[in-house]
């Protein structure tokens, strides 16, 4: 038996005594080292996910490094005590997508869930292409934060974005602040907009120019003016990242942005929401405007790397390793600003 977090509905989370589940062939079962609070989590907590869980009770959780304990038949190039880090899904390669080199939008993607518990087994297809050995030098927690930084690389290798353009990111969670760091790597000045002390103050670390802090300002017009009057003349961002997930923020990023100029909506609003598109400044305004999801095994892998080099430094994003018994906890001290991220450590009640 071992300790899983198991998800009955929305606000419903209880803490049980489940089965080890057993690998069938093509599969590995890891055991669960470092799982990662994640914003979808927290959502899938608070109101369901069916896209995610799509019967209950259930596990959930989807950020996880560990040790491979064992394989299931056919299995080739992982043995039990390989560290490895793991995608939480994979693609079939074999749909029209697939084959026109977009397999983040995959027709058949296998989906992976149930980090919160002591053990998880990994399907075949993430076995193939997206289950990864991590380098002796990087933790758990680290390797953990390859999940989320691959689907920040995927944003980042589509958006426009050259040596010396100002970039403006709304968002200052956790993958705000690692697009803040991609975007400073690729040559950009990047102005954050977010709130959270800490939060702010690791974003300049990564490498922000400027921060807004939102916080302060009672209407958007005001944070939008803001951050217009640290750009060049005062046109507005050469490309804008959005990475927030409200229609609010959407609509903000069309205000930040220049004539001639890129946004990119990288955060998922909830479903049936919309936002409006001024026709007149889409045409006029030369506007390119780009919606970006999920990620392919070859974005997982370069975050991996990013980690592995610490171009990306994994380690400032992690407050502490809490045990399972703590998750709703955490999951409330990220809703109030007092960390970035946590680490689950499921093998502690």
């Amino acid at each position: 038996m071992m300790n899983a977090a198991m998800f009955y509905g929305p606000g419903d989370v209880r803490f049980e005594r489940v089965p080890v589940p057993v690998p069938r062939p093509g599969e590995v079962l890891v055991k669960v080292r470092a799982a990662l609070t994640c914003g979808t989590d927290i959502k899938t907590y608070q109101r369901g996910h069916p896209a995610i869980i799509k019967k209950i009770p259930s596990t959930f959780g989807h950020e996880f490094s560990g040790d491979v304990v064992e394989v299931g038949e056919g299995v080739s190039g992982f043995k039990p005590g390989m560290r490895v880090a793991c995608c939480n899904s994979a693609p079939c390669q074999k749909c029209f997508y697939c084959k026109n080199g977009q397999q983040n939008l995959c027709e058949n993607l296998t989906v992976l869930n149930g980090a919160y518990a002591e053990y998880i087994v990994v399907p075949r297809p993430l076995v193939d292409f997206n289950l990864l050995e991590i380098p002796d030098h990087l933790s758990y927690e680290e390797a953990a934060m390859s999940e989320p930084l691959g689907t920040a690389v995927h944003a980042m290798r589509l958006t426009p974005i050259k040596q010396g353009d100002t970039v403006a990111v709304i968002g200052s969670g956790p993958l705000g602040l690692m697009i803040t760091r991609l975007a400073y790597l690729r040559g950009a000045r990047v102005i954050l907009l977010g709130k959270g002390e800490e939060r702010l103050q690791k974003g300049r670390e990564f490498g922000a120019s400027e921060v807004v802090d939102v916080s302060r300002y009672e209407s958007i017009d005001d944070q939008v003016k803001r951050a217009i009057s640290l750009t060049d003349a005062g046109r507005g961002a050469d490309v804008v990242i959005e990475a927030v997930g409200q229609p609010e923020a959407w609509q903000e990023a069309l205000l930040l942005v220049r004539k001639g100029g890129a946004v990119t909506f990288f955060g998922g609003c909830k479903s049936g929401t919309t936002m409006i598109v001024d026709t007149v400044q889409l045409h006029y305004s030369e506007l390119t405007l780009l919606g970006v999801f999920h990620q392919t095994p070859g974005d997982f892998r370069r975050s991996l790397e990013l980690l592995s080099t610490r171009l990306v430094d994994g380690r400032e994003l992690v407050k502490e390793t809490v045990p399972l018994s703590r998750l709703l906890d955490a999951f409330r001290w990220v809703k109030e600003l007092k960390a970035i991220k946590y680490a689950i450590d499921p093998t502690l009640m």
